[in-house]
């Protein structure tokens, strides 16, 4: 089969059904291709809104149940489960147009350079953004939306990766590197994350290469609880925090910075810890000034640091510890 595509989901069953309607109506001449959903522990209709729409599904549209709770874990799961040479992978409440799969299953399909695709995240918003918020700048991927231009660019060239909710990867990919860290992906509510920030370190390891493709555009859903400061503020906090973690298990960071070499205060970089007072104090400046944009994006910044730099505090009291254990969880 030359396609999956995966969606991973937990307790969105109002959601997903619109989203299985929406890839119904995808046309991709000449393709085989399947869906598959990994109920993640659901505890909802998920598996009846699934089941409900087999009959009808103009393809193989299949249900698994992956009980370990934790995004990376059914990611794992439908990998290992899906028929396709390109796993297609996107989210539970998204909108797709009728040429989304060829666009980005078509590089992989006909171009031996290319390993790994992505393209562009539109928002469908819920209620409106607010004034603070702009979606095309640093918080955008918050909401997981982005929109990198209409240009195609190879990832790796720009420093850039896709976002999980709009990708799709070679299956011989993600059995030469490895599937998602389970110690990274999230679990229920947590905002633990950057599974696929670490999936990219190693994809890039191994010299592959991604293609971003403007025409492979979807819509995705964003509900409004998650357009508050309190959620943008935990989010990045969290985000410092998985973010610790990558950089602690390769010893670089994304940007190819060799944390091995940098200069340190009670074991924390010096560059966050600057990053944290700059950001922090340019945030009030901003807001002084009346551009809440900019105070925005420079309070999520700080919070990214605090977070990095608490999960150092916490790595190197572990580390000092009786029980020494310098290793994270392995890759499922």
């Amino acid at each position: 089969m030359d396609a999956t595509i995966l969606i991973c989901t937990y307790n969105r069953a109002e959601l997903l059904g619109p989203t299985l309607d929406s890839l119904a109506a995808l046309r991709a001449p000449g393709r085989s291709w399947e869906v598959l959903v990994v109920d993640n522990n659901s505890t909802d209709d998920t598996r009846a809104v699934v089941e409900g729409r087999q009959p009808t599904f103009p393809v193989p549209l299949r249900y698994a149940f992956e009980g370990r709770q934790g995004k990376s874990y059914a990611l794992n799961s439908g990998w290992g489960l899906a028929s396709g040479a390109v796993i297609a992978y996107t989210d539970d409440d998204v909108r797709v147009p009728a040429d989304w799969l060829e666009h980005g299953v078509r590089p992989l399909l006909e171009r031996a350079d290319i390993d790994y695709t992505g393209g562009p995240v539109r928002p469908m918003w819920e209620c409106p953004p607010p004034r603070w918020l702009e979606p095309s700048g640093n918080l955008g991927g918050t909401i997981a939306v982005k929109d990198h231009g209409r240009e195609p660019f190879i990832f790796e060239h720009g420093r850039k990766t896709p976002l999980g909710v709009n990708m799709a990867v070679r299956r011989e990919l993600v059995e030469v590197v490895g599937g998602f860290r389970v110690d990274l992906g999230r679990t229920g509510g947590s905002l633990l994350g950057q599974e696929q920030a670490e999936f990219f370190y190693r994809t890039r390891a191994a010299g592959a290469k991604g293609l971003y493709v403007p025409e492979m555009i979807l819509d995705h859903h964003v509900p409004a609880r998650r357009l508050t400061h309190a959620y943008f503020r935990r989010w990045w906090y969290w985000k410092g925090i998985s973010q610790a973690r990558v950089h602690r298990i390769h010893g670089r960071t994304e940007l190819g910075v060799d944390l091995g070499s940098v200069r340190r205060i009670c074991g924390i970089p010096l560059f966050m810890v600057r990053s944290f007072v700059g950001d922090a104090l340019s945030a009030g400046r901003a807001l002084v000034s009346g551009d809440l944009r900019t105070a925005a994006e420079r309070e999520m910044m700080a919070w990214y640091a605090a977070g990095y730099i608490v999960e150092q505090i916490r790595a190197r009291k572990s580390d000092q510890g009786p029980q020494r254990n310098r290793t994270l969880a392995p890759v499922a």
